[in-house]
């Protein structure tokens, strides 16, 4: 509905066509900004305020019944033309001017105020002054002040927001993102459900160290505490999984609280929550208040580690024959100078499966991932090692890290240096600064012996076994050491990887092999689901300026089991158009699940999965949909879907049992 020829302050909106509203009916028009209740009671037509003056109720979707309109959701009566009640009561709804012009009805409606900043205008501006990029959420109810701050900043240009089909999504999505980039995008949600259905992907990025921003809305704080609608108590539920949580009082120092939340979100690499009660989102801001940003906020963190444990690392590294370098997520961001170390000592260099693709499987010291995602080279060298360097690992039990060798570990983070066990020499440091120290005080000559050779000839016969491997065939579907060698030729080199958990991911951890690729997963909270929300937040990544991640292709890998979890968020990459390439597993069953309960001599139960045609479902959401069944349509649709520009799917019937 267009406006027409404003008078100052005042502004004519054509609402209706002539004969658009029966006779004794009511109807919603949006004029502007403003939701017009319109009527049409004998012969005549009528503007009224579209909210009932008791609880809001949207009086255009009532109904005229005995000369009154009545309000639809606890059934008070007006005039439908006069918006006055029954004799004897007070209330009454404001009308509109109206005109009945020959080429419709018109309705005359004051110029909207000009916007008031908010609170949260203030603390939006101020997240974005921090670096903070994306927004991944869901508009409702209890956040829409807050949203209302967060779109201003989109057209702005200072944010990107991207709408999901479940708050779960957006809590994945921007937990990859930290992962990747080592910076927090945050999500958002409304009070209650929308913001319990965040808590798995907060979970993922508590426990491996992403940083996150969740902005929840509230119920009114006058009414918070009773039980309200919708009313959970956010700092309880979200319990530990929020390193920081605060809600945003009508006396809080908005900036600041934004400014503390951000900066414990990058420092503490984990999640920080603001909780909006509906009632502060549109409070005016404070007169000259202004954004805060990360100026005098933040130091660097290339923390040199203690002279003593320097010296003790410098003694062992000197003297080991055979010493090996074992990196995992935490030195994702330190690799360059790692590898100069590990080149100057030709010593190899495995990963965990978190830390895969930290090291190119070309490079001649690069030996995969340890562990039972991984592969025979890296066991070999770390059994056959006089020293290990561990950098930025944990110890975990998935990860197979041995404790019977003589071990140097490096960490950020001082609790977990020898956290599960005592080790020879821990060394708390920023790991770049750490290895950059012990390569400038290592003697001239040192002990360790060329071991290059070696790592070539252990990839010559892991690269054997697993072409013997991609051979096999049943006639029941593709093997994964055969998917994954055709996702390694095609997947460009400097891919974003997306994976999801289950057998799938064992064998892209075994089979696949990482040139530049960054690799992206739910680690140690290992949540089924992942892959695909986590490319929608990797995607992000590659639409800003960012050198480091700008243009990549970003490709999700997942099984049926794992789609199934989020398969709704395939709409949101066609709905942005973002280029992601998802490949599915398809096996019917819950692949995992069924060999631990063989491996258990437990019965196989309840692990068969009821799919629908993947390929079909995604060409019904609008993005292109393969479907391979033999290996030797492998190349082709893997090569047509990469080259796609938008979302598509490669749905490949897998053997379950060659994995």
């Amino acid at each position: 509905m267009t406006p027409t020829d404003p008078n100052p302050g005042v502004r004519w909106y054509k609402a209706l066509e002539h004969d658009e509203l029966p006779e004794g009916r009511v109807k919603v028009v949006v004029l502007g900004l403003e939701s017009v209740c319109m009527t049409r009671h004998e012969g005549e037509y009528a503007a009224l305020a579209n909210r009932c003056p008791h609880q809001g109720g949207p009086l255009g979707e009532g109904t005229i019944e005995n000369g009154f309109l009545r309000c639809p959701w606890h059934g008070w009566d007006y005039h439908p033309t006069t918006g006055r009640p029954p004799e004897g009561y007070g209330d009454c709804v404001d009308t509109y001017p109206i005109e009945v012009r020959g080429d419709g009805i018109y309705v005359s409606l004051a110029d909207p105020e000009a916007h008031v900043a908010t609170v949260t205008d203030v603390m939006a501006e101020t997240l974005t002054e921090w670096g903070v990029k994306a927004v991944f959420g869901m508009v409702g109810h209890s956040n829409l002040g807050l949203a209302d701050a967060v779109r201003r900043q989109v057209e702005r240009g200072r944010l990107r927001y991207f709408g999901i089909r479940h708050e779960g999504a957006a809590s994945f999505a921007c937990s990859a993102y930290g992962k990747l980039t080592g910076r927090p995008a945050a999500c958002l949600s409304i009070a209650g459900p929308g913001a319990t259905n965040l808590l798995t992907g907060l979970w993922d990025a508590n426990v491996d160290r992403s940083p996150v921003l969740a902005l929840t809305g509230q119920v009114d704080t006058q009414v918070l505490g009773p039980g309200a609608f919708q009313e959970v108590d956010l700092q309880a539920a979200f319990g530990k999984v929020a390193q920081w949580s605060q809600p945003v009082l009508s006396t809080s120092r908005h900036a600041e609280l934004a400014n503390l939340a951000v900066k414990s979100a990058v420092l503490n690499r984990g999640v920080s929550h603001l909780i909006f009660p509906d009632e502060v989102q549109t409070q005016p801001a404070a007169e000259g208040a202004t954004a805060g940003g990360p100026e005098g906020r933040l130091t660097s963190r290339a923390i040199s580690p203690p002279a003593e444990a320097l010296a003790a690392a410098v003694e062992r590294l000197a003297a080991a024959r055979r010493p090996v370098f074992i990196v995992g997520h935490g030195a994702r961001f330190d690799m360059p100078a790692v590898v100069v170390l590990a080149e100057r000592l030709n010593a190899p260099v495995v990963t965990t499966f978190k830390g895969k693709g930290l090291i190119s499987d070309l490079h001649p010291l690069g030996c995969g991932v340890l562990g039972r995602s991984g592969t025979p080279i890296a066991s070999w060298f770390m059994n056959e090692s006089d020293l290990l360097v561990v950098l930025g690992a944990s110890f975990s039990n998935h990860t197979g890290i041995t404790p019977k060798k003589p071990t140097i570990q490096v960490d950020f983070d001082a609790m977990a240096l020898g956290k599960f066990h005592a080790v020879d020499v821990p060394v708390w440091g920023e790991i770049a600064a750490t290895v950059a120290a012990l390569r400038e005080r290592l003697p001239d000559s040192v002990a360790a012996e060329d071991q290059r050779p070696q790592v070539a000839e252990r990839w010559r016969m892991w690269r054997a076994e697993k072409e013997s491997r991609a051979r096999d065939d049943r006639g029941r579907g593709v093997a994964s050491a055969a998917l994954f060698a055709a996702l390694t030729r095609h997947a460009p080199e400097d891919a974003i990887l997306a994976v999801d958990v289950g057998n799938n991911t064992y064998s892209f951890g075994r089979y696949f092999e990482c040139e530049r690729h960054a690799v992206l997963m739910s680690g140690y909270l290992g949540s089924i689901g992942f892959s695909l929300p986590a490319a929608l937040g990797a995607w992000a990544a590659t639409q800003e300026e960012d050198p480091a991640f700008a243009g990549r292709k970003v490709l999700s890998i997942s099984g049926d089991g794992g789609f199934g979890q989020y398969m709704a968020e395939l709409l949101t990459a066609v709905k942005y158009e973002m280029d992601i390439t998802h490949v599915l597993l398809r096996n019917d069953e819950l692949g995992k699940i069924s060999k631990e309960q063989r491996a258990g001599n437990w019965e196989v139960w309840e692990t068969s999965l009821h799919n629908p045609s993947f390929a079909e479902y995604a060409r019904l959401c609008g993005a292109t949909g393969l479907r391979v069944e033999s290996p030797d349509a492998l190349d082709a649709a893997l090569a047509e879907a990469i080259a796609c520009k938008g979302p598509s799917l490669v749905e490949i019937v897998a053997d379950p049992e060659l994995v």
